[in-house]
């Protein structure tokens, strides 16, 4: 009898990566396909109540036509939804890899700085986020707040001064200029969507030689040709998968004007087929970024 050749390691690992995924792939088979064929059913349809239950009466793609041609608010609510997620999305990424290199640097107190930049993962929790909400305490100290202060945030203080230091700005500079202000105004919500994109970077961060900075500093190579000879290609790997997972959290949270139009269509004015049109447009136009943007960053991934 011959003998059996032995797997190899590209293959073990391929074998490993199925292998935790798999109750994914069995979950989505089972109990993710007819959910999906029968919202998409709905979206195709004008929903009616009886008492049989949900009554599907097609109307073809006129829920389509709605949303695109005859809602005044929706391609409104859809566009700004992406130019927010582009750069909010790139801002947590920048965000989340500088912290991820402060925090592999070595220090006193580095694995409590770890817990506390992690704490963002779990304060982003459901349970937290409608304790920080519903908090009767937190409530009475943010009215309080706005008496005794101004109401004002401190990035709307600083761009009064600079534009009243600079004479305002006009034109393209004036979008550009909004728009850093509207960045730095939500660091707040990037730094509770980083936690898990830190993790992912420390982890590769890691995971890099320490030989090959040691070779760098030998042929006398700066912090900065450092940054972006070795750690930027090692990297880089990771920051599509980070890219990814970034755009599917941004797409997914319930407090963006998208989602909410879908939740009010669907629970207040019980308009199943149109809120299933608006989902199914939301969800093609989340995974065409995905794949579009990914295809982009893919080109500038190092595969070595």
């Amino acid at each position: 009898m011959g003998r059996k050749k032995p797997i190899g390691l590209e293959k073990t690992r391929a074998l490993y990566g199925y292998m935790f995924i798999l109750p994914f792939i069995l979950g989505f088979l089972f109990f993710m396909i007819k959910p999906l064929y029968q919202s998409f059913m709905m979206s195709l349809s004008e929903v009616q109540i009886s008492n049989q239950g949900f009554v599907n009466v097609s109307n073809h793609f006129e829920n389509y036509k709605r949303a695109f041609l005859i809602d005044p608010e929706f391609n409104q609510m859809l566009l700004t939804s992406i130019t927010t997620m582009l750069y909010r999305s790139l801002a947590t990424i920048v965000f989340s890899f500088f912290v991820a290199m402060l925090l592999n640097q070595k220090f006193k107190g580095r694995a409590l700085a770890r817990s506390i930049f992690f704490l963002a993962v779990i304060l982003s929790s459901g349970v937290l986020v409608g304790l920080e909400y519903n908090n009767t305490l937190m409530a009475e100290l943010k009215a309080s707040i706005e008496e005794f202060g101004t109401g004002e945030s401190i990035t709307q203080v600083l761009e009064d001064v600079l534009l009243t230091n600079t004479g305002g700005v006009n034109g393209p500079s004036q979008k550009v200029f909004n728009t850093l202000f509207e960045i730095i105004d939500s660091i707040y919500d990037v730094a509770m969507a980083s936690g898990i994109q830190i993790i992912i970077f420390l982890s590769g961060l890691q995971n890099i030689s320490v030989s090959m900075y040691e070779a760098a500093d030998m042929e006398g190579c700066t912090a900065w040709e450092k940054l972006w000879k070795i750690t930027v290609p090692m990297i880089s790997p990771l920051m599509l998968v980070c890219w990814i997972y970034t755009i599917v959290d941004f797409f997914m949270k319930t407090d963006n004007e998208v989602m909410s139009k879908i939740n009010t269509q669907m629970v207040v004015m019980l308009n199943y087929g149109y809120s299933a049109a608006l989902a199914w447009i939301y969800f093609i136009v989340c995974l065409a970024l995905i794949g579009l943007t990914s295809l982009i960053i893919s080109k500038v991934v190092n595969h070595d």
